[in-house]
């Protein structure tokens, strides 16, 4: 019985434990492109007319 327990909450909780990660690398990730293209526009007027 303890086995079907541990089967059901392992089952439970993986969806939430992949997307959380998916969230947290997409936020990585977003926010490594954020400042690449902040760097290499440094200076463009551009960059001015998004804010």
């Amino acid at each position: 019985m303890p086995g079907a327990v541990v089967i059901v909450v392992v089952l439970l909780a993986f969806p939430v434990v992949v997307g959380l990660t998916t969230a947290g690398l997409a936020a990585l990730i977003g926010f490594f492109l954020h400042r690449d293209a902040e760097i290499r526009h440094e200076g463009s007027e551009l960059v001015e007319l998004n804010g």
